[in-house]
């Protein structure tokens, strides 16, 4: 056993393959229910495509938009048990599809950039909260408190929002709590933003061998021109699915336990890391 196995949870790999989807479409500035509107259709496409979960971009229940959301939280973020939702639910529990949608959400006077879980029966599960914040949202928003993982049909999802994904750390922390995908709302633009979720994402499926799942905005939001071309990994690396740059579209992708067997098979690296407190470092000064 290695030191750090005994900080790892162990858990089985699934008993089955599942299908997973990730949605990009343009977002209404500040315009919740019509977004809400885009969400719920898009899950019922997501049923028919046979997905059992579809996760959609950050923030995209008001866009992207921080003067916006600051400007009226009460308008532009969700809030608890917030009825403009019930589109999202009633599709949820129609489709028996899991949504985990990009939001600002405002809670007693905080506010946050979420990802709610609604689940297949239509109910508000929980939220995450983004915990790695960008420069330009560290001024209006909270920090996430903790990491969520979420589990279906003996599948381990670990979720994290746009900025988290560039810290390999986040996706560890999930994969080390048994995760077997990382699921990831976000908004990448185009230029830099586009090379840096084609070198994060495939990191993080490989180095922690699980699969990656990107759903990103398009068109402009919050000031940025959004790449599109929201992805999946294979815990290997390589891309299994990846939509295009600019146009309304969902893709899936079946995840698949023997597929992850093979893969940590072959890259072991975390079944044999060893505790990070051990990596001490000898110091020498040079003549």
């Amino acid at each position: 056993m290695t030191e750090h196995a005994a900080q790892q949870q162990v858990h089985p790999l699934p008993s089955r393959p599942i299908r997973i989807a990730a949605a990009q479409a343009q977002a209404e500035a500040g315009d919740v229910e019509a977004n809400v509107g885009t969400v719920a259709a898009m899950v019922r496409e997501a049923a028919r495509a046979e997905a059992r979960l579809v996760v959609f971009p950050e923030k995209f229940l008001s866009g992207y938009e921080p003067d916006l959301i600051q400007a009226d939280p009460h308008s532009c973020a969700v809030q608890p048990d917030d009825p403009r939702l019930d589109p999202i639910a009633e599709a949820c529990r129609e489709t028996g599809t899991v949504a985990v949608v990009g939001a600002a959400f405002h809670d007693q006077g905080d506010l946050y950039v979420s990802a709610l879980v609604i689940d297949r029966n239509g109910e508000f599960v929980t939220r995450y909260d983004k915990q790695h914040l960008f420069k330009s949202e560290r001024e209006i928003y909270c920090d996430g408190a903790a990491g969520c993982t979420l589990q279906l049909e003996g599948w381990r999802l670990g979720l994290g929002i746009c900025y988290d994904s560039g810290f390999p750390e986040h996706a560890r922390a999930a994969a080390l709590d048994g995760c077997h995908a990382y699921v990831v709302g976000a908004l990448f633009s185009v230029g830099n933003g586009y090379h840096e979720s084609r070198t994060w994402f495939p990191a993080r499926a490989l180095d922690n061998t699980c699969y990656a799942v990107l759903a990103n905005h398009i068109g402009t939001t919050g000031g940025w021109k959004a790449c599109g071309s929201s992805a999946i990994w294979g815990p290997d690396g390589r891309p299994l699915a990846e939509a295009g740059a600019d146009q309304p579209e969902l893709i899936t992708a079946d995840l698949d336990p023997q597929v992850l067997l093979v893969a940590r098979d072959s890259e072991p690296m975390l079944r044999d890391l060893r505790d990070t407190t051990t990596y001490t470092r000898a110091w020498h000064q040079l003549g």
